[in-house]
């Protein structure tokens, strides 16, 4: 197999923040209140955005090309990495997803940033650790990025309950074998360990937006990447390293998840 490298990453930052809008016993200054009320979870300041944190990982991973996928109506987003701020690593272009129908369709918005290039693609409102970013880039082909249940339950904000709604990867032979959605107590029960978390973290050939275009909508109406990359797997043959790493991610849904991401990342050096 040929090894390539990318510098190309994909951000999904099209979400509607429907949790994130929901009001909740969560101490948020004036400024992180009225972002929180827009649900652009990407925008909630720490300091300076969330997002900033994001694109500094990423900018360390190695990558300098970032297309940001976003709705028709983030103007806000458009106008800060657009016009309000320069970025000292990385050049920032927006795609549009026009309607939210799923991660597969927001990917599928960034084909012609990635013109023909292999591609990151990552959410917005997660924060990964440099080494899986950097082990993305660096395998040279279609990757996962997967975390450690115990390194999770460990150092991210979330609870265990929460870490349960995740998906869990299936790893055979160093790759990706399949991905559980929300596996039930029987299945998880039996699972190997050690246990990897599926924080939507790939690394992708060109080939996916084939994957994209012949998926069916799943059971809540989206178009899922993880169906996209099942398609891959099954139908083209594609292969995904699995780039497992003891480390974990912190995950910015609600408003809750605010104070708790802000103590994790003081002193975190923030230049994208």
């Amino acid at each position: 197999m040929d090894v390539r490298t990318t510098d190309k990453a994909v951000i999904l930052a099209r979400g509607l923040g429907t949790r994130m809008r929901k009001q909740a016993d969560a101490a948020l200054d004036e400024h992180q209140e009225a972002i929180a009320d827009t649900g652009v979870k990407a925008l909630i300041p720490i300091g300076r955005p969330f997002l900033d944190y994001v694109l500094s990982a990423v900018a360390d991973a190695g990558y300098r090309r970032v297309c940001l996928v976003i709705g028709p109506d983030h103007d806000a987003i458009r106008r800060y990495y657009g016009e309000e701020v320069r970025l000292q690593r990385l050049s920032v272009d927006f795609a549009v997803q026009v309607e939210p129908r799923g991660t597969a369709n927001a990917v599928l918005a960034a084909e012609t940033f990635a013109d023909g290039d292999d591609f990151a693609v990552l959410n917005s409102d997660n924060y990964y650790p440099v080494e899986a970013l950097r082990g993305l880039r660096e395998q040279g082909g279609s990757g996962v990025g997967l975390f450690d249940w115990q390194a999770m339950i460990a150092g991210s904000n979330l609870s265990e309950a929460r870490l349960r709604t995740f998906a869990v990867a299936r790893v055979k032979d160093g790759h990706l074998a399949g991905i559980l959605e929300k596996p039930d107590e029987a299945t998880w029960a039996a699972l190997p360990r050690p246990i990897w978390i599926s924080m939507n973290c790939w690394q992708f050939r060109p080939t996916i937006f084939d994957s994209c275009r012949v998926i069916r909508p799943s059971a809540r109406g989206e178009y899922e990447i993880t169906d996209a990359v099942q398609h891959s797997i099954d139908v083209l043959g594609e292969r995904f390293r699995a780039v497992t790493v003891a480390a974990p991610v912190l995950d910015l849904t609600c408003r809750e998840d605010v104070a708790v991401i802000a103590q994790k990342l003081a002193g975190t050096q923030v230049r994208p």
